[in-house]
């Protein structure tokens, strides 16, 4: 393949990917996910800081999304439902990524780093959260209170969308969980 060929991006995250799971994680260098996708290492560093980032490039993305569509729910609305504005924006963000998704888990469930980075970068994401929350005028315990709770549900909601066989939206398995945690929540 030819370093001129489109879509670069594309083709360093496919080979990270085939090469994290082919090799491991810790096994694979910079130069090999390059030479794998036909182009430079130098190249790689104009779309990632490091390889860690191939996995987790999106997450500044997925933040944006979130508390935009958190700043759009009326103000008087109660923090959780706005959180919930927020975790349904998720799905229409997305895309339909289930098959990256699905070997980017797998290649951090194997990895203590990674692991660490992924609850860094959901911490962050919940912090966010809590701030915008903040902003319309929650308090700040109701607003981390929301937060988390939104950040629970959206993790579970990820981790149905992407299991194997799954065909509902996120969406939608998103809007059962909240339901059901609304349930759980009459004392």
């Amino acid at each position: 393949m030819g370093r001129w060929e489109p879509d670069a991006l594309g083709r360093l995250r496919a080979a990270a990917l085939d090469l994290f799971t082919e090799r491991g994680y810790e096994q694979t260098t910079v130069a090999d996910i390059a030479e794998r996708a036909g182009l430079t290492s130098r190249t790689f560093f104009r779309y990632f800081p490091d390889k860690r980032e191939v996995l987790f490039q999106g997450a500044e993305g997925l933040e944006g999304a979130m508390t935009e569509a958190l700043k759009k729910v009326d103000s008087a609305s109660p923090a959780l439902e706005a959180v919930s504005a927020a975790v349904y924006a998720v799905g229409s963000y997305m895309g339909d990524i289930r098959d990256f998704a699905r070997l980017r888990r797998n290649v951090i469930q194997t990895n203590a780093e990674l692991r660490e980075r992924e609850l860094t970068k959901l911490s962050k994401l919940s912090g966010a959260l809590a701030e915008a929350l903040i902003r319309r005028g929650s308090n700040p315990i109701e607003a981390q209170l929301a937060a988390e709770t939104g950040l629970v549900v959206f993790r579970i909601s990820f981790e149905l969308w992407i299991a194997e066989g799954e065909l509902r939206s996120f969406r939608d398995i998103a809007h059962e969980l909240f339901l059901q945690m609304s349930l759980l929540t009459r004392v």
